[in-house]
């Protein structure tokens, strides 16, 4: 059921209306004198731009004591710092928070059986799939579990968010891996954009039939930038079924996809350094443009704040090994080797980080070194001469010229959208059709 929207293309919440929103949900669904204990689970530091922290601080506010533990829905990224909570929850008891440990600290729900992820897949993976959720949901007897987050183009699902936040976001390696994986194998360019995917059909099967106990209240954001590169949000979506997330990502469809005219030669991304450290979180440079780019182009990533490949450090070794080439290439490291056949998501990662010999990438880094770049099959760049050249601090998104008078496309935060040369106005992104239109 839908509890709370407020939303349009054109609108910019502020900070009260999110709380006064939240607080109209909240009173319908769970009034503050009939609720005993409250779970909280927002995205971390790298999702900074969701308003998941000012959402958090209003239920928090709402419940007083009675929101007793808030979980950062890290998925495989690092625990937040102290210095992280404090930005993206002011004032906010440090107590309160618990780290999802995504390889122990796991309670399976069930396992979604082999035939229906073959019938996903169009027949590409049979494995099982185990539907995962830390153990603090289970074991912690909560009376309402408020998962909060973005809806935005994503690269494994094709919408970020909602069960996603549960069975990836406090979920378990192995779930983690296959469901990266699944994605991975079915076709990057065939679910970025689409409402309905794989995967997402994978959790969906997952929350019908083993989270049903589960008290989950969805609150979903849709944020774009306007002209100016200002950050706006366009939609509050609050729910406890499917709806409140379909209706978001309609709305993200709208205003965090931007078509582009012609093939592009060169495109500049920058990767702000509070939100991206690594390639792992990085590489939604390659993710959400490489669509948009020509044969024969390049991507110039400028990354002040790149220091490592994983943001753990497993997954960082595997990057360091096998680099991101060809999805063949990958997949026939996958056959070979039991390292990363038992890190799919990895091997995801490596094929989505691919360009597959069809542009080249080159990372300007702020830490990594040329060595360690070209390694992993990238080109390497200076961060200070790609900065003097591109000038990036006073552009917004689209096309510009360089110091020598060439033109590039240039994109101040890959995580707030998809960009393609291409759409088609009946099916969506790249021409590529939902693969079913039930749930």
């Amino acid at each position: 059921m839908l509890f709370y929207e407020k939303s349009g293309r054109d609108i910019s919440l502020t900070d009260e209306d999110l709380r006064s929103g939240l607080k109209k949900a909240l009173e319908k669904v769970s009034p503050e004198v009939k609720t005993g204990k409250v779970l909280a689970l927002p995205p971390d530091i790298t999702r900074l731009h969701s308003k998941a922290g000012v959402l958090t601080l209003a239920a928090r506010d709402y419940y007083k004591e009675k929101l007793t533990d808030i979980m950062p829905a890290l998925g495989t990224h690092y625990p937040m710092s102290s210095e992280e909570i404090d930005e993206m929850f002011p004032g906010i008891d440090h107590s309160l928070f618990r780290p999802h440990k995504w390889r122990t600290d796991l309670h399976t729900l069930g396992i979604v059986p082999g035939d229906f992820i073959k019938e996903v897949s169009g027949g590409i993976l049979d494995y099982q799939w185990p539907a995962q959720v830390n153990k603090l949901l289970v074991d912690g007897k909560f009376d309402l579990i408020l998962s909060i987050g973005q809806v935005v183009p994503h690269e494994v699902i094709g919408f970020a968010n909602h069960n996603k936040n549960i069975f990836v976001g406090t979920g378990g390696s192995e779930g983690i891996h296959k469901s990266h994986f699944l994605g991975a194998a079915f076709g990057m360019e065939k679910i970025m954009g689409q409402v309905d995917s794989p995967v997402r059909r994978v959790l969906n099967y997952a929350s019908d039939h083993f989270a049903k106990d589960l008290p989950i209240l969805y609150v979903q954001t849709v944020v774009s930038p306007d002209a100016s590169g200002k950050l706006h949000v366009r939609g509050l979506f609050i729910g406890d079924g499917y709806e409140c997330f379909e209706k978001a990502a309609a709305l993200s469809k709208e205003v965090n996809f931007t078509p582009v005219e012609k093939a592009l030669k060169r495109v500049v991304v920058y990767l702000d350094p509070k939100e991206f450290r690594s390639t792992w979180l990085g590489n939604k440079s390659v993710y959400r443009t490489r669509m948009a780019i020509a044969d024969g182009g390049e991507l110039i990533v400028i990354a002040p704040g790149l220091k490592e490949f994983g943001e753990d450090k497993q997954i960082d070794a595997l990057i360091r090994k096998y680099g991101y080439f060809t999805t063949e290439e990958t997949l026939e490291k996958v056959d070979k080797n039991e390292d990363l056949q038992n890190n799919l998501s990895a091997a995801a990662h490596l094929i989505h980080g691919s360009s597959e010999n069809r542009f080249k990438i080159t990372y300007a880094p702020g830490h990594l070194t040329r060595k360690e770049i070209e390694s992993v099959g990238y080109e390497y760049a200076d961060l200070k001469e790609m900065e003097g050249l591109y000038k990036i601090d006073d552009k917004n998104n689209g096309f510009h010229l360089d110091e020598k008078g060439e033109e590039f496309y240039f994109i101040q935060n890959p995580a707030l959208g998809l960009w393609a040369s291409s759409i088609d106005s009946e099916t969506g992104m790249n021409g590529k059709s939902d693969i079913t239109k039930d749930k």
